[in-house]
């Protein structure tokens, strides 16, 4: 029996740096909680943290991934053509995305009741998981919660530059090794994802 579906809809920004710090962007212009953005972010040595720009957000997103600390801080995403700008309280980042791949192309064409399907999740879980190792469409979140993913298109991310605490983080690199907030990580390779995102809470984690 389905439970309540949370729908999310919007931007996520996976980039990895030489320093080893991860980031991974959640840009949501459309979403129970009204437009918002919050950053995960995991330390080379494992630690996880969310950057979110409110307790209730915090709250949510904190039962629906792991993380070893959270922080409530103003978080603020601009974006001006290519670039985008991140502010969330410790955390500078700026990016510069490219055109389209061929894989956004298509998924572009994706009709928008498929992307809601967690059927067609569970389909393009096993192609994701070949094309983009670390990547899943569809699986277990929190307690009592499942999750899944329609991605609507998919950039490169050309250039990154970053700094926390006003250390800078180094030049963009690899998301390697994945990150570990939930069921699947961002693409390895740095990538802007256009992407539906369902969450599902059952009985047990209303």
């Amino acid at each position: 029996m389905a439970g309540e579906r949370l729908r999310f809809d919007g931007w996520i920004a996976g980039v990895g740096t030489s320093s080893g710090t991860r980031l991974v962007v959640g840009h949501w212009p459309r979403s129970p909680f009204g437009p918002f953005s919050d950053v995960m972010v995991e330390h080379p040595d494992g630690e996880r943290v969310l950057l979110a720009p409110s307790h209730p957000i915090a709250d949510f997103v904190a039962a629906t991934y792991r993380f070893d600390r959270v922080e409530v801080v103003p978080v603020a995403v601009s974006v001006a053509g290519a670039t985008w700008r991140v502010e969330a309280g410790p955390l500078r980042l700026r990016l510069r995305a490219g055109r389209r791949s061929g894989l956004g192309l298509l998924l572009s064409l994706v009709p928008a009741p498929l992307v809601r399907s967690p059927h067609w999740a569970a389909l393009c879980d096993v192609p994701a998981r070949l094309l983009m190792p670390g990547v899943r469409t569809l699986g277990r979140a929190g307690p009592g919660r499942r999750e899944w993913y329609g991605a609507r298109d998919l950039r490169p991310v050309l250039a990154a530059d970053a700094s926390l605490d006003g250390v800078h983080l180094g030049p963009l690199a690899p998301l390697d090794p994945p990150v570990a907030f939930g069921f699947g990580s961002a693409p390895r390779t740095p990538a802007l994802v256009r992407v539906t995102t369902t969450v599902e809470i059952g009985p047990a984690g209303r």
